[in-house]
């Protein structure tokens, strides 16, 4: 998950954040990839880093993941869309209250800040995630923070309980109508660092799979420097279907190093002590 969003206060944490660690620039080539990271940042090698590879027989079906209520999303759709290439992704900024509540994360609220993906130079790979050890062609992050117990994402960021994602495996099929309004305006992101307000409605429920009851849930990180460990991930079983063309346009943006923006995701960390569960059998 990529968090170069574009919110004042955000900005104003990351910037200061660069300073103290007085950090190279990162990428996802040989010379700044996650390969590297762990010089600049040591919790890369941390007990609950993400993402991982999702061993089907080894997750534990658990009941109790639901908890007092099942996982629910109560999106306002954004009456306009505020897009950004931020160098490593292509990212929405939500700007409409969007609330992500119940399964793992109990009573508490999580907002939704904004989404992001991860792909690949081609179909057969590009997600973060992996299930026994197949990757999907890419992954969509919606990212929440905790509004209960924090006032803002920047607050919430570094925090245990601080974020909850949602992670979307991505498969090439028919388009996916509500990702149009992304997809049809890569072409004016295309360089780093450029961004637009598009003039339309989206509804952030319409990028959910289907079936949003069967899901895997472990404790973990960012994807992406500064890499805290500080996310609920919630991982969908069921992928949903982007077109080729929607695919091509995401692999023809360029990223801060001038390259083709592509293979833009970090290989799977170890699970070390944690436990993986599943709301299915």
């Amino acid at each position: 998950m990529c968090l170069n969003v574009k919110s004042k206060d955000i900005c104003q944490f990351f910037t200061e954040r660069l300073k103290k660690t007085d950090m190279a620039h990162w990428g996802y080539m040989t010379k700044n990839g996650p390969s590297t990271w762990g010089k600049d940042f040591p919790i890369a090698n941390g007990e609950r880093q993400s993402p991982i590879d999702i061993v089907t027989s080894a997750a534990e079906y658990d009941s109790d993941v639901q908890g007092s209520s099942p996982l629910s999303t109560n999106y306002t759709p954004e009456s306009e869309v505020k897009l950004v290439n931020n160098g490593h992704s292509i990212m929405c900024q939500i700007t409409k209250k969007g609330v992500l509540t119940g399964g793992p994360l109990g009573k508490d609220e999580y907002r939704l800040e904004q989404f992001h993906l991860h792909w690949g130079a081609e179909d057969g790979r590009g997600s973060e995630h992996t299930v026994d050890g197949k990757m999907y062609a890419s992954e969509l992050h919606l990212v929440h923070w905790n509004a209960t117990k924090y006032s803002s994402f920047a607050d919430a960021v570094q925090k245990p309980d601080g974020l909850a994602v949602l992670g979307i495996f991505i498969t090439p099929g028919v388009a996916c109508n509500q990702f149009k309004v992304i997809s049809d305006n890569c072409g004016k992101l295309k360089t780093s660092g450029a961004e637009m307000t598009v003039e339309t409605t989206l509804d952030p429920t319409l990028l959910l799979p289907s079936n949003t009851s069967d899901y895997w849930t472990y404790l973990g990180s960012l994807t992406t420097p500064p890499l805290f460990e500080s996310v609920t991930w919630i991982v969908f079983k069921e992928p949903v279907e982007y077109s080729k063309e929607q695919l091509s346009a995401l692999r023809n943006l360029v990223d801060s190093d001038d390259n083709p923006m592509q293979d833009n995701n970090r290989p799977p960390a170890p699970l070390k002590q944690r436990k993986v569960k599943k709301t299915f059998t």
